[in-house]
């Protein structure tokens, strides 16, 4: 019935009849018509709802980091999509909602909860989440953390031009980190090596022979290896023998590393807010990635003890970019 018919019908009623019964006729029937009209046409009860996709984001528990994530990819999402925090109990009964877990803990704990979810994956490195996303492709993907290990050699590389050899320090379970990095470097005029240290008593012994070798070292995101608890003797070694230490994060240069490649935040936002556009769009996310950008943190401190002059942080990251570029223009002619 359309909204004319029932005005019409109303409007000669209400002349034509008179009383208190009538009135009530008229009310009943009308409340009953709109009854109606809401059972066929379900759609006019949410016209005030909007087209907004929704996604949840699962939080570290570290309120700033995870309110500072959440404002970004709000900027980059706008109101394509708009993002709720998740809460425990909704995690089970969810279906078909994309979830955005910042780091490991927090993908770990949702996927076990329901792994038919999709979730996206921030501040996690490939390590941790490749074998995830290979299993379920399409419903598990990430923006990794960590920083290609091409580029953390390349940074060490352009702070030391004059380098040609490059030492790693592995155990026998982490030293595949390493494999497809040595069969990169030698377009750049570097070759590579990994010394093995499987226990404490190794570590020194293993660090001095890389160290003899490598004009500097170059550190994996290998927890085994370059933790809290080894950082200080590794750093104090290496800086006796004034070799320098390259990665593997912007905490270890703050910890006494000289330089690290990263990803800025808003690059990653900017990549996750892609691969959740795509979901939508396509019911899958496209495959893990890395961020396209990337900027160099530099201890200045430790440059000047081991008296390397060190250029500004972007020229340092715009080079190692353009030595990448170089070789792969090459590589496709």
């Amino acid at each position: 019935m359309e909204w004319t018919s029932c005005l019409t019908m109303l409007n000669s009623n209400r002349n034509g009849a008179t009383g208190r019964s009538t009135s009530v006729a008229i009310i009943t029937y009308t409340l009953a018509w709109l009854a109606a009209l809401l059972f066929v046409n379900p759609g006019l009860a949410l016209a005030q709802e909007t087209d907004t996709k929704s996604a949840y984001i699962a939080g570290s528990g570290n309120a700033a980091l995870d309110d500072h994530v959440a404002r970004l990819l709000s900027e980059q999402l706008g109101d394509q999509i708009a993002l709720e925090p998740l809460v425990e109990s909704q995690i089970a009964i969810l279906k078909d909602v994309p979830v955005i877990a910042i780091g490991p803990a927090v993908f770990s704990r949702v996927r076990q909860a329901n792994r038919d979810l999709p979730i996206m994956a921030l501040l996690v490195e490939r390590e941790f989440i490749e074998g995830y996303a290979t299993r379920s492709a399409g419903q598990v993907s990430a923006v990794y953390y960590d920083v290609p290990l091409l580029r953390q050699a390349l940074t060490g590389k352009v702070i030391l031009p004059q380098a040609t050899r490059v030492a790693m320090l592995a155990t026998t379970e982490s030293v595949e980190l390493y494999e497809p990095l040595i069969d990169q470097l030698a377009p750049y005029g570097l070759e590579a090596k990994v010394f093995i240290a499987d226990t404490e008593d190794q570590l020194i012994p293993s660090l001095i022979r890389a160290l003899s070798f490598g004009d500097f070292l170059l550190a994996g995101p290998d927890d085994a290896i370059y933790n809290p608890r080894n950082i200080k003797h590794i750093l104090l070694t290496a800086y006796r023998r004034n070799k320098i230490l390259i990665g593997p994060s912007q905490a270890y240069v703050k910890a006494g590393a000289l330089a690290s490649s990263y990803a800025p935040f808003n690059e990653m936002a900017e990549l996750a807010a892609s691969h959740l556009i795509a979901y939508f769009e396509n019911g899958s996310f496209p495959a893990p990635t890395y961020s396209e950008e990337y900027r160099v943190e530099v201890n200045q401190q430790v440059a000047r003890s081991l008296n390397i002059p060190l250029p500004k942080r972007e020229w340092i990251a715009e080079a190692v970019q353009n030595m990448i570029n170089e070789n792969d223009q090459e590589a496709g002619q």
